[in-house]
């Protein structure tokens, strides 16, 4: 499936309504806010389209119930000079740009492509290279080396420009791991959407790597995550919506947004046994560690 259908496919439905605010303030860091407000026209890819208006108004609704900051995440050219020109202008947003790893098993990851990441990567509120990384599970073999080739050249432009990395891993831990080892993993390293289990968590960690988790922890059959997020130390704890993609429950296959955060806290204060304030506060302080100041 493609991004553009993919992105359809988790978008059916009214938006679900905001939960209560959290007791202080959290971090969205990982949203897609191109693909949230986005309509793609034939041919187009990325929701450059998307209005000043309605992307305020969005931040506005995270901010509503004390989210007040996110990470916008490119996932291709388009996508990526869309979120650093967004977090240009906007105080509430930081961003992140990169080439997906199933964008670059379709050799898109192209020397002027790599080239245009580097630069968007040097502007100063570009915190973070990615989402790249390697997907065992929508790019077949054939795609394999051209993704992992596009990983090592990310990390490349992460050393080089001194931002964290942000990780897509799907089907993909031993390759991930071998890859980072082999590069020597940045100094801020995150994964995105954690998906591993509890002793590829406990590898995460030993490594000082940051787990971000989304509303995957959230589902009935996701035991596994909740495992891995209780071995993790609150201090190497993120969490994302991936919006529009995974939904925390009770609203799952509903489109999801960053004002949507807030379940996913309170799942995970759960599932680790930290006061909600507090764990807020730890959240807020580990993105600031990882991306910088928003202010």
């Amino acid at each position: 499936m493609s991004r553009s259908a993919s992105s359809r496919a988790n978008r059916r439905g009214d938006p679900p309504p905001s939960p209560d605010p959290l007791p202080s303030p959290a971090i969205d860091s990982h949203t897609h806010l191109d693909i949230v407000l986005g309509e793609r026209p034939a041919g187009d890819e990325h929701g450059e389209w998307a209005s000043d208006e309605d992307v305020d108004a969005e931040i506005a609704a995270a901010v509503a119930v004390n989210v007040p900051r996110l990470v916008q995440v490119g996932v291709d050219v388009p996508s990526s000079r869309w979120s650093a020109a967004l977090a240009g202008r906007h105080p509430n947003v930081l961003a992140a740009v990169a080439i997906h790893p199933n964008e670059a098993g379709e050799d898109r990851a192209t020397d002027d492509a790599l080239a245009e990441i580097d630069r968007l990567a040097a502007l100063p509120r570009v915190r973070a290279v990615g989402e790249t990384g390697l997907d065992r599970y929508r790019t077949g073999p054939e795609g394999w080396a051209a993704q992992e080739a596009a990983f090592r050249a990310h990390i490349r432009i992460v050393k080089d420009r001194d931002v964290a990395l942000v990780i897509h891993d799907r089907d993909a831990h031993d390759e991930i791991l071998r890859v980072l080892d082999d590069e020597g993993a940045p100094e801020h390293t995150v994964f995105h959407c954690f998906s591993g289990d509890p002793d590829f968590a406990s590898a995460c960690v030993e490594r000082g790597f940051v787990l971000s988790f989304a509303g995957t922890l959230t589902f009935g059959n996701a035991a596994y995550l909740r495992e891995a997020a209780a071995r993790t130390p609150v201090g190497q704890l993120l969490v994302e919506t991936d919006a529009p993609f995974l939904t925390a429950m009770p609203h799952r296959g509903r489109p999801n947004a960053s004002r949507l955060v807030p379940h996913t806290v309170r799942a995970l204060a759960e599932v680790t046994g930290v006061a909600l304030d507090e764990l807020c506060q730890s959240l807020t302080a580990t993105a600031e560690r990882v991306f910088g100041s928003w202010d």
